[in-house]
């Protein structure tokens, strides 16, 4: 867009309309003391819509879900009293590379040095989790500086960037001339380079002559919004597909060459066995992390095998196993062109078909039918997420965070449709994503969500349940309770080896009576027989619903965890893998 005449606004004004021209329609936060300036002109004259939550982490992973579910980058705002609170969901777009435009108000600058109440060293703050951090420091500036923002947040491996603007800033008038928007920055990723051609020829060469090839795609695939390029080289190339726990859906987990989830988060032991057995692995946007791959254990011997990888952040190709071929590039256009290669360059290619259905619905219902005993009034969290495979639409949207609650559906959970539909925040793993999360993807779609959480981390988010029950949306919570830190309680017990763990355990609460307070839909599900009538009406209701049951904590019934499963087969309890 070319530049227009110049036009005398104030710095509030001026960043409203570089938010407007970017595209931007929600920005999620908190006000404060600092932001009043900004408000005032905001209610004048935007349509932009503020989602109002009750604590800035809350407005912080509903900024980083949204920017995950709609491709486009998310707006964070907080003011400089509640500036540390919006760490753990600036830390997790960091490391997911999820591009957040946060900006945090201010006391004026140096005012911190005369200790002026809320006044922090911001940008310090900031810095080390963001790919860039600066200061507003006169209007004239801000639509220079918000077009650098926009792209440097979508360009190369995306992430936030951080805005602060003090108090006095908002007010300030300046005569502008530049306010125009780089409409490629607007979504993400902005640019498309394509890896070496000869690289990717010599990848190509590789996955034909292997006699057990796999790709296996991380989120990096998934921000890409690569899965037509995945599949369509999968499919040439007869190379079945496996994803890390957060890239989930890559491919429909239906489809004949979905290995569906690996490693250490809910990868079910069909799935790691075939990628150990592989002998040559070809890396698609991921960072090879601990989770992913089971403590970098799951290949077995690396030197044994063939590794490649394709990556857009350079720092990440060959991190952690040794490259036969590395890559660097965009994830979608460098598989648009290796496909393009293959249909050119190896004509008539015949290859024999790979169809995992028999393997997944065998290892499947080997679960499914286990019928392994609960204790005392706790429900199978096997057979709730069996039921919700099988009711859930194909265009849900379902969030999970670390625990029980993320382990049994990114195992079970059948993602039918491709594409980023399963948000968890297995980069950073805090507790306390999975509800704000679900309250920014729907505000990115109109979609049913489900999201599921632990008592655990439900104690941090308990606040915005009524930012839920304000939105109206569709969204319906699944808490499962067993009175513990169950992920800190497996761990300790199960690899440990202590008896019984130090401060995991804490005291009981109706979660249903709280829900209620809120104005949610409720519904506890004590017995197996009525999970899927309750799923399906909480799901079925246009509006908020809220779904309590008792599971087993990890070291009674021990989940989808190669390292545990290990440990219960020793230690003689019952396990799922």
């Amino acid at each position: 867009m070319t530049p227009n005449r110049s036009v005398r606004l104030n710095s509030a004004q001026i960043i409203l309309k570089m938010l407007e021209l970017h595209g931007v329609r929600h920005v999620f936060g908190l006000p404060g003391e600092t932001t009043i300036g900004w408000y005032k002109e905001w209610r004048r004259s935007s349509d932009i819509e503020y989602i109002l939550t009750r604590d800035e982490r809350t407005a912080s992973y509903a900024a980083e879900a949204y920017a995950k579910a709609t491709g486009r980058p998310a707006v964070l705002e907080a003011p400089s009293p509640g500036v540390t609170h919006c760490s753990p969901g600036v830390a997790e777009a960091y490391l997911s590379s999820v591009p957040v435009i946060y900006f945090s108000s201010d006391i004026p600058i140096n005012q911190d040095k005369k200790h002026g109440l809320t006044g922090i060293d911001q940008t310090a703050l900031y810095a080390s989790i963001s790919k860039e951090s600066f200061v507003l420091t006169n209007a004239a500036e801000i639509p220079f500086l918000m077009r650098r923002a926009f792209r440097v947040a979508t360009s190369g491996r995306p992430a936030p960037v951080h805005i602060r603007v003090p108090i006095n800033i908002f007010g300030e008038e300046a005569e502008v001339n530049d306010l125009y928007a780089e409409s490629e920055y607007s979504k993400y990723p902005a640019h498309r380079p394509v890896a070496d051609h000869a690289k990717l020829r010599a990848v190509i060469e590789q996955l034909l002559a292997a006699e057990k090839p796999v790709i296996v795609c991380g989120q990096g695939a998934l921000i890409s919004q690569a899965s037509d390029a995945v599949l369509d080289v999968a499919e040439l190339l007869q190379v079945p597909v496996g994803t890390t726990t957060s890239g989930k859906g890559i491919i429909a987990e239906t489809h004949p060459l979905s290995l569906r989830v690996i490693g250490a988060r809910g990868g079910m032991a069909y799935a790691n066995d075939y990628v150990r057995e592989a002998d040559a692995i070809f890396f698609v946007g991921s960072n090879t992390d601990s989770s992913a791959t089971d403590h970098w254990q799951l290949y077995g011997d690396p030197f044994e095998k063939t590794f490649m990888h394709l990556d857009i952040a350079e720092a990440h190709v060959g991190n952690n196993f040794p490259l036969k071929v590395g890559l660097v590039g965009d994830a979608r256009a460098s598989l648009e062109y290796m496909a393009e290669l293959i249909r050119r360059e190896h004509a008539g290619l015949s290859r024999e078909a790979v169809d995992l259905t028999s393997l997944k619905r065998t290892a499947l219902d080997n679960v499914f039918r286990s019928n392994t005993p609960m204790p005392e009034g706790a429900i199978s969290p096997v057979k709730v997420t069996q039921v919700l495979d099988e009711i859930l639409p194909e265009n849900v949207i379902v969030t999970t965070e670390p625990g029980v609650s993320a382990i049994y559906p990114s195992a079970l959970l059948s993602l039918k449709q491709q594409g980023r539909r399963y948000l968890t925040n297995y980069s950073m793993g805090a507790l306390g994503y999975a509800v704000p999360a679900g309250l920014g993807a729907a505000y990115a779609s109109d979609a049913p969500i489900v999201t599921f959480t632990g008592d655990g981390s439900f104690g941090f988010v308990i606040g915005d349940m009524e930012t839920i029950k304000r939105s109206g949306k569709n969204i319906t919570i699944i808490l499962t309770r067993n009175d513990t830190f169950g992920w800190i309680r497996g761990e300790a017990i199960l690899l440990d080896d202590v008896d019984e763990p130090w401060s995991t355990d804490f005291g009981g609460v109706d979660y249903v009576k709280v829900a209620e307070a809120f104005g949610f839909r409720t519904a506890r599900i004590t017995s197996e027989a009525e999970i899927e009538s309750t799923l399906t009406d909480a799901i079925r209701h246009e509006g908020a619903s809220f779904i309590e049951m008792w599971v087993p904590s990890q070291d009674k019934i021990v989940p989808f965890v190669p390292s545990w499963v290990r440990s219960a087969k020793r230690k003689g309890l019952p396990y799922f893998e």
